[in-house]
């Protein structure tokens, strides 16, 4: 099943039995190669719990490193920085044996608009460079954040590789940040993406804020973006991504409960 579940790495160094948890329940993770992971784990470490993985069979996402940084900032100081960050990660991840990594290009409108195509070329070379690191030859996804329309994501997972980049669909951060459960829009947001959408980041909320719950117990249309996803003959793979332990279990049953809805996740 190509099914994964977040599980920030700065979590598994601090508390161990997030890593007892995911091998004893045979769930994939998709690992968060947070600040901590990059700054302060050594390699042995990163070495030694890749290993736990693969000696459970399980395959690992990794999902790159974000705060602070801005892969189309038009500060070369910044910038620099964003690249030399992301690079390390991708240099780490290498133990990991990656099927795919996630990536934030962090688009904001207020900043950005008025020197679209600047932060579009930079953006397209910083992505560009971590591809060349890459030696796993993993797909990359591309990720809505607070993006309030689908186009510069578009645009930039176009002017990128077709075998290599594709779109992560946020759900979540659709129906908040970008006011989907105002506008009602996911019909676009999954017309925009559908030529390369890759993969799923499945959570719920009210429309209110990023809560991180449970599946089926906020607002989100998720039988709709399932059925859309049948209809167009696609198959995303999909990380869960709870921020409470009790809200894992309930997510899987609710996949459970619309299996024929997501039997996608069982092709992949």
């Amino acid at each position: 099943m190509s099914l994964f579940v977040n599980l920030p790495l700065s979590f598994a160094a601090k508390e161990p039995r997030y890593i007892d948890m995911l091998i004893e329940q045979g769930v994939s993770p998709e690992l968060g190669m947070d600040t901590y992971a990059v700054q302060d784990l050594d390699m042995h470490w990163h070495t030694k719990t890749a290993a736990r993985f693969a000696d459970a069979g399980l395959s690992c996402g990794i999902h790159l490193p974000f705060f602070d940084l801005a892969p189309g900032s038009l500060n070369d100081h910044i910038l620099e920085a964003t690249r030399a960050t992301l690079l390390k990660a991708i240099e780490i991840s290498q133990a990991y044996k990656p099927t795919h990594f996630v990536g934030h290009p962090n688009y904001e409108a207020g900043q950005h608009n008025l020197y679209y195509g600047d932060w579009l070329s930079r953006s397209h070379e910083t992505w560009s460079q971590l591809l060349k690191q890459d030696q796993s030859n993993a797909q990359l996804f591309l990720e809505n954040t607070f993006e309030l329309t689908p186009k510069p994501l578009v645009d930039l997972v176009q002017s990128l590789p077709a075998n290599r980049v594709g779109h992560c669909f946020d759900v979540g951060h659709w129906h908040s940040f970008a006011k989907g459960y105002q506008n009602n829009d996911l019909l676009e947001w999954l017309n925009a993406f559908s030529p390369r959408l890759g993969h799923l980041h499945l959570h719920d909320n009210d429309g209110s804020g990023d809560q991180h719950l449970a599946l089926g117990t906020g607002t989100i249309p998720l039988l709709e973006l399932f059925d859309y996803i049948q209809a167009n003959e696609l198959s995303p793979s999909a990380t869960l991504e709870p921020h409470t332990e009790d809200a894992f279990p309930a997510s899987i049953e609710y996949l459970e409960a619309h299996s024929m809805s997501v039997c996608f996740l069982a092709e992949g």
